[in-house]
């Protein structure tokens, strides 16, 4: 591939060629001399940032610590895609993500490039009880995962694993050394009606907490009255 270098407008010119149908991206490629993920990220960058984010100092923007944070955790939460969580933040690549995300989980602190700094909560030893009582909070609370580690003082990444076992395995998953799932090889007709009749538990447990927070936010309202 060719390593001219192209202006803003150069750029723009391309991705107009694409985009009215003048030329297929691969077309595009082979005459600029460029490669297909190259001009995506281009038509990212434009539709993000318009005109702007085709100039190369556009890399070098500055982030809060705030926005980092909320960027990783919405990564790790994992309902949305990189790219959509590129475009809500705005950040300029996916690997700038994928290098928050790998000081998140060595627990770096995410510092901000004019020196804010927002320190991670690091995991820490618990009980079983106190793992029930986690997850319970969790789920009172939307599935928050964010907002229960603040809470309880542990990380996100054991709320995110105690709630996948809970909702796996009910809260005999929670104890030390019984979270580890069978393979799909592994399970028997009876293990099958085990796991069956445990998310169906499990469930029944998410619903009780439910509406157990429900009655409560009515109490309270009615004492506002």
């Amino acid at each position: 591939m060719s390593k001219v270098k192209y202006s803003a407008s150069e750029k723009l010119t391309i991705i107009g060629e694409i985009e009215s149908g003048e030329l297929g991206s691969m077309a595009a490629a082979y005459k600029y001399g460029l490669s297909k993920t190259t001009l995506a990220k281009w038509q990212r960058r434009y539709k993000v940032y318009g005109l702007g984010g085709l100039e190369i100092q556009t890399l070098n923007r500055s982030y809060t610590a705030e926005l980092k944070l909320q960027a990783v955790l919405d990564y790790l939460k994992g309902e949305i895609s990189q790219y959509d969580i590129i475009d809500k933040y705005k950040i300029a690549s996916r690997t700038q993500l994928s290098n928050w995300v790998k000081k998140y989980n060595s627990h770096s602190s995410l510092k901000a490039y004019r020196g804010v700094a927002k320190a991670l909560t690091k995991g820490r030893s618990t009980t079983w009880k106190e793992r029930i009582e986690i997850v319970q909070y969790c789920l009172t609370n939307n599935d928050d995962y964010g907002k229960t580690a603040e809470q309880h003082q542990v990380s996100y990444q054991q709320v995110y694993q105690w709630m996948k076992k809970y909702q796996d395995g009910g809260q005999d998953a929670l104890q030390d050394g019984r979270g580890r799932k069978k393979t799909e090889e592994e399970l028997t007709d009876t293990d099958r009606q085990k796991l069956t009749m445990k998310k169906m538990q499990a469930e029944n447990e998410r619903l009780r907490a439910e509406i157990a927070f429900l009655k409560k936010l009515e109490e309270l309202e009615r004492r506002r009255r």
